[in-house]
């Protein structure tokens, strides 16, 4: 028989729902931001035109041996300079109509849509941001903060990074080196290269922390020694599951992550939370100002926005291994 509209089903019975909130079927793991944010990687700072680092670039060259009455040399070397980043914005907004908010009573809801789009909001603008932080600083018309891509470039001889040429200052470099090779055969060496290179004497000032794409990250697990059985304490049965947790992998004591956004891919970056930092201005972190109701629309605007960038203050101890394969 027809039906004058959605028939007698849905007319007399409301749907069961079993989740509390909207289920989540777009966000990533935003793994460098998190990285950035949870590793001691961010830093607030008080105002200010500009971020702005001291850096040493270059020993005094007076020094050196003399006769018992040789003049010693005293010329003034200049060894200081800075690396300045501009300060950059990034902001959106969440909009609730009033009939939106009306609709969504508490009697009659499904969810709370209020408290599910300023969630969604928060999610949407870290996603975006982690985004932009795996670019070269030239997105959206230069708009964009610069980068993983630009801080810590392919090729470390070329770019402008803090107003520092890298092709006419060699201290300015990163560190690179390449994984080309067959099921991921040259892998663990470029690691080892960069590594090093990234340190001093392989001891100090050793990179923090190692992030990548997904198929670098799973050819690094299968280069691991495998498990061929495990048993529980005080005997028992072997346990089932003789896979790695990724919570278990590590690079010489790094924590060691992939990222779903990740670009290039076949690229593994060492970051150092002392010399990589995600600069804000103190107050302008993912802050949500006071709505704004517009003088003829029934609706309220939210925004969001974070004023920063990111920052190199030594690019020596920041490395990349590229084309790994």
């Amino acid at each position: 028989m027809a039906e004058p509209n959605i028939g007698q089903v849905p007319s007399v019975a409301w749907e069961n729902l079993w989740s509390d909130g909207p289920i989540d079927q777009y966000f990533t793991s935003q793994a460098l931001l998190y990285l950035l944010k949870d590793g001691g990687y961010k830093e607030s700072m008080d105002g200010g035109r500009l971020f702005e680092i001291t850096v040493e670039y270059a020993p005094n060259t007076t020094f050196r041996s003399i006769s018992e009455t040789e003049v010693i040399d005293t010329s003034r070397i200049d060894v200081f300079d800075a690396a300045r980043y501009e300060q950059k914005i990034h902001a959106g907004s969440i909009v609730f109509s009033d009939l939106e908010e009306l609709r969504n009573a508490v009697a009659n809801r499904k969810i709370d849509v209020i408290k599910g789009k300023l969630k969604n909001g928060v999610s949407s603008a870290m996603q975006s941001m982690n985004e932009m932080l795996w670019g070269d600083g030239t997105g959206n018309g230069g708009k964009d903060f610069d980068g993983i891509k630009k801080i810590i470039p392919a090729d470390p001889t070329v770019g402008t990074v803090g107003g520092i040429n890298a092709g006419t200052w060699a201290f300015w470099r990163s560190k690179q080196a390449s994984g080309a090779g067959t099921n991921f055969n040259n892998f663990r060496a470029a690691l080892l290269s960069v590594h090093n290179q990234c340190s001093l004497g392989g001891t100090e000032k050793k990179p923090t922390g190692l992030v990548m794409d997904r198929p670098s990250f799973e050819g690094y697990v299968k280069l691991l020694t495998d498990v061929t059985s495990l048993v529980k304490d005080g005997g028992g049965e072997a346990d089932p599951d003789l896979g790695w947790l990724n919570e278990a992998v590590a690079y010489m004591g790094l924590p060691m992550v992939y990222d779903e956004q990740a670009t290039p891919a076949a690229t593994a970056y060492f970051v150092n939370k002392n010399y990589l930092k995600l600069m804000v201005l103190k107050g302008a972190w993912m802050k949500m100002k006071n709505p704004v109701e517009p003088a003829n629309q029934l609706l309220r605007v939210h925004r969001v926005f974070t004023v920063g960038n990111l920052t190199a203050a030594a690019r020596r101890h920041l490395g990349v291994v590229t084309n790994v394969a």
